[in-house]
């Protein structure tokens, strides 16, 4: 007996998705089949880098597979985005995103690709406060008033460093500048090692990157810690304050680190690496090795990245309009 074209056509669409339901872990056990690619959009040396090598070392570890580092930096951590955003979806190319990239989608005016479509949240890392520093040779300013105070009196601008145009180091900057009243010269750097380079070297006075680059030289006593961008104070800087302790009002501005793939990564896949990764991120050891860098691990399923990533694209798209920032 002849079964019916419509017929035949709903029994073969059942067992095309009953296959790819049984399909579904097979291939999230076989991936992956060669080494994994973790793309950094920064240079060597700063938290973005310090963070995908650590992580990088425990999932080839897990996954039986070499997880290979590779540096993509520039244009404020677009490029290296831009390149996993057009990656093959096999799982085999993934990004250590940060909060740069929310940043990115309201201050740049073109972007060849939308960070919410073309890429997938697998899981956030961590998270890392930002902290003003001043280069201890130059300025001997030892809080913020003393720093404003220094700056408004002084016949040049103060240079601030940042990771590039664009990001949370350059957004903080100029909201410091509009809190302060004080007016700021803007250096961008490729990232946190040509920046840290510079600070010490004194070619600018100050910055607002993360903790993790900085700590060291804040601990040899080069570089002078006025207060953190967060709403608490960091747990390996507990005498530092808040910049709102210091007395600027609602600032909070901290940032996170997370792995994204390209968008149409299967499920399953995007499931077992974000598993592998909580795994990592529970062991107390990979938990002391990041905080004595100046990171707070933070745990999440894809669903509470996604819901990150659209929360904090709204919050800094009002901030990039009130501070009026805009790249072409």
């Amino acid at each position: 007996m002849r079964i019916p074209c419509r017929i035949s056509g709903l029994v073969r669409l059942s067992i095309l998705a009953v296959s790819l339901t049984f399909a579904g872990p097979a291939l999230a056990q076989e991936w992956p089949t060669k080494p994994v690619s973790l793309v950094v959009p920064f240079p060597t040396g700063g938290t973005t880098d310090v963070l995908a090598r650590a992580l990088g070392d425990e999932l080839s570890k897990s996954l039986g597979q070499t997880v290979i580092v590779e540096n993509r930096p520039g244009a404020g951590a677009t490029i290296g985005a831009d390149h996993v955003a057009k990656a093959r979806p096999d799982g085999h190319t993934l990004l250590m995103g940060a909060v740069h990239h929310t940043i990115a989608t309201s201050v740049y005016n073109r972007l060849p690709y939308d960070f919410q479509k073309d890429l997938t949240p697998v899981s956030t890392m961590a998270m890392v406060p930002n902290v003003l520093v001043v280069n201890a040779e130059r300025t001997r300013a030892k809080t913020v008033d003393e720093l404003v105070a220094l700056a408004k009196a002084s016949a040049v601008e103060f240079a601030y460093g940042s990771n590039g145009n664009g990001t949370a180091q350059h957004l903080i900057g100029t909201q410091f500048q509009t809190s302060t009243g004080i007016t700021l010269l803007h250096v961008p750097y490729r990232g946190s090692g040509p920046l840290t380079t510079d600070l010490l070297g004194g070619q600018v006075v100050m910055s607002f990157d993360t903790l993790t680059p900085v700590l060291p030289h804040i601990q040899a006593g080069k570089l002078t810690a006025l207060a953190v961008t967060t709403a608490k104070r960091a747990s390996a800087l507990p005498d530092t304050p808040t910049l709102e302790e210091a007395g600027l009002k609602d600032f909070d501005i901290g940032t996170w680190f997370g792995v994204l793939a390209p968008a149409g990564t299967p499920e399953a896949i995007v499931e077992r690496l974000n598993k592998e990764i909580n795994n990592i991120l529970a062991q107390p050891e990979f938990q002391n090795r990041m905080r004595q860098q100046g990171a707070e691990p933070m745990m999440g399923s894809p669903a509470d990245f996604a819901k990150r990533i659209d929360e904090e694209t709204k919050k800094f798209a009002a901030l990039v309009k009130e501070a009026n920032v805009k790249i072409e």
